[in-house]
């Protein structure tokens, strides 16, 4: 009866909780939140300082008692009151115009494939938390591949290659469930880092994970460019500790991704050679897809095609790819009934 009651005041939301942003869409808005998954709190007061956009501009520049914190990592929530308030502040916001005083919505929500149990009751427990009123779990590969337009339900093979802030998830899935996967530890995240080392060991220079990234997004490569292409880094000179300017190439970042890119092919490879042969012969007619924001990397899918012999295609908007896929299911949930996961709860 209640549940009944809070549907008629609350939008059912689909949910894509990553380690780098968070997106939530509902039926009648489409994508309402984008926004870092990133959190600033006061240690003095415990206080909630901003969430999201504000609290990611102040990253790399508070003062000893101001944290920003990201409550998620690896595609896991680390924190678990964290990441609740920052749940709570998004669902609330999605509600503000329609002057919801007590938001409960169902929300469809997505996680990885190889999550714990534990994991994934933390996942429902901060969901419940931050209001709402039912959760339905789908795995990550999957919402993927329904957010790509792919017949997830049918007796085919299809092979997904989610690239995320946190976690790189690899699967093939074939009549709603996942048939065979691979996670890896490696991330958008993971890209950053390896130019942040980079200019470390060749420059011994110190920069930011936002420059380190922003490098990535402007002259970042998998494959040669048909022009050379450059960009000033600013750091710190780790000799003499001042502030520091270089010029990079493109083919010195290609250097600096190159490890965590042959270590992502190998995966695929690896993934394909556990697939029964049924199946393989469906996603090399079909082909490969890419979504997540590493799959925005220029040159990624020419050089998983050359490796693979399999043609590789980048879903239309990947970035973006999974939150619609849980707005697809929330519109069609009877059709989709059968891909949710079981509570951990029960």
């Amino acid at each position: 009866m209640l549940n009944n009651f809070f549907a008629k005041f609350s939008k059912d939301l689909g949910i894509d909780l990553g380690s780098s942003s968070t997106l939530i869409i509902s039926n009648d808005k489409g994508i309402v939140i984008d926004e870092p998954s990133v959190v600033a709190v006061n240690t003095r007061t415990d206080e909630i300082l901003a969430v999201g956009v504000e609290a990611a501009k102040m990253s790399g520049k508070t003062p000893a008692h101001i944290m920003t914190i990201k409550p998620l990592s690896n595609g896991v929530i680390s924190d678990f009151e964290v990441a609740e308030k920052m749940i709570k502040y998004f669902i609330d916001k999605v509600h503000a115009e329609n002057f919801t005083l007590l938001p409960r919505p169902r929300i469809v929500i997505n996680i990885p494939s190889d999550i714990t149990e534990v994991e994934k009751k933390a996942v429902e427990d901060v969901t419940k938390t931050a209001g709402a009123r039912e959760i339905l779990l789908v795995d990550n590969a999957l919402v993927a591949a329904v957010g790509a337009r792919l017949p997830v339900l049918d007796a085919t093979a299809n092979m997904i290659i989610d690239i995320g802030g946190g976690k790189t998830e690899i699967a093939i899935v074939s009549l709603g469930g996942v048939v065979t996967w691979k996670n890896l530890r490696l991330s958008g995240i993971t890209l950053d880092q390896d130019i942040v080392q980079y200019a470390r060991d060749e420059f011994n220079m110190l920069i930011g994970e936002r420059v380190a990234e922003d490098i990535k997004k402007r002259i970042g490569s998998a494959s040669p460019l048909a022009e050379q292409v450059e960009m000033n880094m600013c750091g710190r000179d780790l000799v003499n500790g001042l502030p520091k300017e270089i010029v990079i190439n493109d083919g010195q970042v290609r250097e600096a991704l190159s490890r965590s890119i042959f270590h992502i092919i190998e995966s695929i490879k690896a993934t394909l050679e556990m697939t029964p042969p049924e199946l393989v012969a469906d996603i090399y007619e079909r082909g490969i897809i890419l979504t997540g924001g590493g799959a925005l990397l220029r040159g990624l899918d020419k050089e998983i095609a050359n490796a693979t012999k399999i043609p590789v295609r980048i879903a239309d908007d990947p970035l973006t790819c999974v939150v619609r896929g849980t707005g697809k299911i929330l519109e069609d949930l009877e059709i989709y009934k059968n891909i949710f996961l079981p509570s951990a709860s029960n």
